[in-house]
């Protein structure tokens, strides 16, 4: 047999070897749990005995941005004139963190009365009130005793904690007497205008104490005394200061203001504090974003207490952009002057006590260049800049409009090039209708439509209207009945040219004007509507429609924003040139070069035509200009409720220059200019006459300097105007 000796050594072996393995397992998970225990000992003597430790560590390191202010970006005019800047001054700002306790803040507020003198001027009597009851808290709990305070609270019932609390303050404030507050006087009330600016700013946020009339003096001596004053620094507070009286540069708030309550969620989810200044409007407002600048942002390394022990500059911030306008100061302050001298001239005539403004708009018609935006409104003698009334105040414009009536009637094949009509009057549906130098029908002739534009012809315009709406011929007596969609085709036809709706300018609030009815009733208001006396239409419309003729057919978009550029680096040169704005255009109107020619033909006929109605103004003009004039026959709805409804008229006028390459285009309104239907002055034709020559001579003046052209301006040149308002100033 064979032996079974080798098979019980290997059964012997494997035991043997199994039993190791056992034991080296049970060692390793012997091991694994000292470990495992070793670390959820240390994880709880990390929480339980030294938790409070290591969190104070943290916050001993805890770091807090904070935000300081930075000048915004200048304003200048196209010619490097400073239209608005800054003004340095010494300023003392408080910030207080999460942690800061009331009564910190009032023992730095008594030692800063020592060190300034601030002024008692904005402490109300709430203010006392408050101040009282924070320096007398036992006191101020005696004025509404407990028994008081317990009926209160059984009247408002469980869970009115809040309305508890006001009732009672109202109350304690209420039985604060005058003896009570006579101790707020000289160094007690100084404290406690100091006291106010601290509480009235936000945490992490610097709140101005001081920034007027700081003194040097006061200026060192907080300095010194700074590791001693937590929360208070020294800086530079920048006002804006505006160089030109030009309204639609806008304002901005002030730091007491701070930003507006609509715009709070906007511009805090922009990082900026409740205290800036922001835009409030116009150029300011539009271009905050670029004007603003960005803070710089210092750390403050806290300890556990939350008192800053060490600071940090993270970001040293950088000045708002500069921005450079489209506007020609000079220009501006030239067309401003004789606007104003017209205005006043003309509210000493007969009829016009009505007439309280006029608007002057000036552009070049190429690239949309607002070179001047005049308006003026004089109150009680009183001459005050309403310059933002040019996109936002709209009138009827009367004839000024009829270059847009030619042209939709090729559009929309009313007529032809050349084609003409008899200017007589027209008996329509029992009324009479006339072209103004023709009411009796003495002076009936041919008219093209280079003549009707030349003598203003109503009779060519009322014919537009009847074909567009589908009436191809003129019988005496007829009825007017066009088609119901009459209105809707000559609304599509003057929006081509930027009447009745927005132009586009780079400013806030633009308004379109009225729309007159729709009323299928009154389809007789269609002759109305294309000679201007209608719809309304802004002063701005008026230009991007005139500037759209002058330059064959482009509608661009008007713009005040000429460049964005790097703030100067040491207020002499301009910094680097970071955008140019180039022109925008909207739309082109649907006629041919030839039809838009023969209008401006008509324009030119008017300044220098034989009948043309402006030709006793421009016919001696040193250079070749076209426009048209304007008068519409319409009622008052200005700021005096008494006439209201009343009679009165419109005086218009829009012109381009020069006529072969044209670089300029111009609209003038008068609204209300007279309630007298004889005997009154072309004034709005004399104001565009003056202001296309002061146009010339300034341009021919800055030719001559040869400093202005924008690819050699680099020095920054003084203001134009000697006007000074500074921030919180006029209207």
């Amino acid at each position: 047999m064979r032996s079974n000796e080798p098979s019980r050594k290997l059964k012997e072996h494997k035991a043997k070897q199994q039993s190791t393995i056992n034991f080296r397992m049970n060692v390793i998970f012997f091991f694994i749990f000292l470990i495992f225990s070793t670390l959820i000992f240390r994880l709880g003597y990390l929480q339980i005995v030294k938790g409070e430790y290591y969190v104070n560590m943290v916050e001993s390191t805890e770091e807090v941005p904070v935000n300081t202010s930075v000048p915004r970006g200048r304003i200048y005019d196209r010619n490097g004139r400073v239209l608005v800047d800054n003004d340095p001054q010494n300023a003392i700002t408080y910030t207080k963190l999460q942690s800061t306790k009331q009564s910190e803040m009032l023992d730095i507020a008594e030692q800063l009365a020592e060190l300034i003198e601030q002024p008692t001027k904005k402490v109300t009597l709430r203010d006392k009130q408050d101040f009282w009851i924070l320096r007398n808290p036992d006191e101020a709990m005696k004025k509404v005793p407990e028994k008081e305070r317990e009926k209160i609270r059984a009247k408002l019932g469980e869970g009115s904690e809040k309305e508890f609390t006001k009732q009672v303050d109202d109350l304690t404030r209420e039985r604060i007497t005058e003896d009570d507050l006579k101790n707020l006087e000289g160094h007690e009330l100084e404290v406690l205008a100091i006291y106010r600016e601290m509480v009235s700013g936000y945490n992490l946020s610097p709140q101005i104490i001081k920034s007027e009339d700081v003194t040097d003096a006061e200026f060192a001596r907080v300095s010194e005394r700074l590791s001693e004053l937590p929360g208070v620094n020294t800086t530079t507070d920048w006002k804006r200061v505006k160089l030109s009286p030009l309204a639609i540069l806008g304002r901005t708030t002030t730091p007491e203001r701070g930003i507006p309550n609509d715009q709070l969620n906007h511009f805090l989810a922009r990082d900026y504090s409740r205290n800036d200044r922001v835009g409030d409007s116009f150029v300011e407002a539009q271009y905050e974003e670029l004007l603003q600048g960005k803070k710089s942002v210092v750390k403050n390394v806290t300890d556990k207490s939350g008192k800053v022990v060490d600071t940090e500059t993270v970001y040293a911030g950088e000045p708002g952009k500069d921005l450079v306008l489209t506007i020609d100061s000079e220009l501006e302050d030239r067309l401003g002057k004789i606007v104003e001298n017209e205005l006043r001239k003309q509210k000493t005539r007969y009829g016009s006590h009505l007439l309280d403004r006029t608007f002057l708009v000036m552009m070049n018609p190429q690239t949309g260049e607002l070179l001047s935006v005049i308006g003026r409104q004089i109150d009680n003698g009183k001459m005050e800049d309403i310059s933002y009334g040019a996109y936002t105040m709209a009138y009827e414009a009367g004839s000024t409009i009829k270059g847009a009536t030619v042209l939709g009637g090729y559009q929309e094949g009313a007529f032809n090039v050349g084609e003409g009509v008899m200017d007589q009057p027209l008996y329509i549906g029992g009324q009479k209708r006339t072209s103004l130098a023709n009411t009796n029908g003495y002076n009936n002739r041919w008219m093209t439509d280079i003549n009707a534009l030349e003598s203003s012809s109503n009779v060519y315009m009322f014919y537009v209207a009847m074909r567009i709406g589908g009436i191809p011929n003129y019988y005496p007596r007829m009825p007017f009945n066009v088609s119901d969609d009459t209105y809707r085709k000559m609304r599509n036809i003057y929006h081509q040219f930027g009447l009745g709706v927005k132009t586009g300018i780079d400013l806030p609030n633009e308004q379109v004007g009225v729309k007159g009815s729709d009323n299928l009733q009154e389809k007789g208001k269609a002759m109305d509507f294309a000679i201007g006396q209608y719809d309304t239409y802004t002063p701005m419309q008026l230009a991007q429609y005139v500037s759209t003729i002058a330059n064959n057919g482009y509608r661009v978009k008007p713009h005040i924003l000429k460049e964005v550029r790097q703030p100067s680096p040491d207020g002499k040169i301009f910094g680097d040139l970071l955008e140019q704005r180039t022109p925008q255009v909207i739309n082109r109107i649907n006629n041919s070069s030839q039809e838009i020619a023969q209008v401006q033909a008509g324009f030119r006929a008017v300044y220098a035509g034989a009948r043309g109605t402006a030709r006793s103004f421009f016919a001696d003009a040193k250079y070749q200009a076209a426009g048209k004039t304007g008068t519409a026959e319409t009622q008052y709805f200005g700021v005096n409720e008494n006439y209201r409804g009343a009679y009165t008229l419109n005086l218009t006028h829009v012109g381009f220059a020069p006529y072969d390459n044209p670089e300029v285009a111009y609209a003038v309104v008068m609204p209300y200019m007279t309630t007298s239907t004889f005997g009154y002055d072309q004034a709005a034709s004399d104001i565009a006459r003056k202001a296309v020559d002061a146009y010339f001579e300034v341009k021919a003046k800055h030719n001559k300097a040869g400093d202005f052209t924008p690819d050699t301006m680099k020095k920054i040149q003084p203001a134009w105007s000697e006007e000074v308002i500074r921030e919180g100033e006029g209207k």
